[in-house]
C-alpha cells in the first residue's frame, strides 16, 4: 500500500504540471511570431536590409510583425520575471525550486533564439527603442538571476 505523498509535494508537482504546460503555450505563441516575422521579412536574404529591398507594402509588413514580435518580447520577459519572483518566494524545498527555475531557463533559451530576430533581422535603419532596450537588458538579468539560483550560492563560494 503506498502512502500518499506529502502536500508539499503535491503542491509542487502541481505547479510543475502546470509550469510546463504554460511554457508549452507560450512557445507554440512565440513559433507562431516566428514564423509571421520570417514570412514578412522573405524578400530579402541580407541583414541588416536597406529600407530600399523591399515594396513599401512589404516594409508595412514588416513593420507590423516587427511591433507584434516585440510587444511579444516585452510582455513575456515582463510574465517571466514575475513569475521567477513567485518562485523564489514559495514554500517549496530549495531543489523544488531550483528545479522549476531550470525548466524555465531552458524556456529562455528557446525564446531568445526567436527574440534575437528583432536584432539580426532588421532594416539597417532603425529608430531607437527605449522599451526593447529596457525589455533586453530586463531579460538578461532575469536569466543571469535564474543561473545563479541554479548553481546557488554556496556552489559559487567553493571556488574562492
Amino acid at each position: 500500500m503506498s502512502t500518499p505523498a506529502p502536500p508539499d509535494s503535491a503542491a509542487f508537482d502541481k505547479a510543475r504540471t502546470g509550469l510546463w504546460a504554460s511554457l508549452q503555450k507560450h512557445l507554440a505563441t512565440i513559433y507562431a511570431a516566428e514564423t509571421d516575422y520570417r514570412a514578412a521579412t522573405r524578400f530579402t536574404d541580407t541583414f541588416p536590409f536597406p529600407a530600399s529591398a523591399a515594396t513599401s507594402q512589404q516594409l508595412l509588413d514588416y513593420q507590423h510583425q516587427r511591433a507584434v514580435l516585440r510587444d511579444l518580447f516585452v510582455d513575456e520577459t515582463s510574465q517571466l520575471d514575475t513569475l521567477v519572483k513567485a518562485i523564489r518566494t514559495k514554500g517549496y524545498a530549495e531543489d523544488d525550486k531550483k528545479l522549476l527555475l531550470l525548466m524555465l531557463l531552458g524556456y529562455f533559451d528557446l525564446a531568445e533564439t526567436v527574440f534575437s530576430l528583432l536584432d539580426t533581422h532588421r532594416p539597417s535603419q532603425l529608430e531607437p527603442d527605449e522599451e526593447l532596450d529596457e525589455a533586453r537588458g530586463r531579460f538578461e538579468r532575469v536569466r543571469n538571476f535564474i543561473r545563479l539560483n541554479i548553481r546557488g550560492v554556496a556552489g559559487l563560494l567553493k571556488g574562492i
